[in-house]
């Protein structure tokens, strides 16, 4: 459960929305380790992806 806990955390943080009563609520249930490495992931998906939607953009 502390994954999946890590996983709402951290897309909560790349949308910059979630309030900060919920944001430590959240950081005190979880794995400092899987934030990091969730961080990790999500950064690289996004790069990822936005370097597939630049190329999907320019081919067209």
């Amino acid at each position: 459960m502390s994954f999946l806990t890590s996983v709402k955390l951290v897309a909560w943080s790349f949308l910059g929305i979630r309030s900060n009563k919920g944001y430590r609520e959240d950081l005190s249930k979880v794995n400092p380790l899987h934030v990091v490495l969730v961080g990790l992931m999500a950064a690289v998906l996004l790069v990822v992806g936005l370097i597939s939607l630049a190329k999907w953009v320019v081919s067209t």
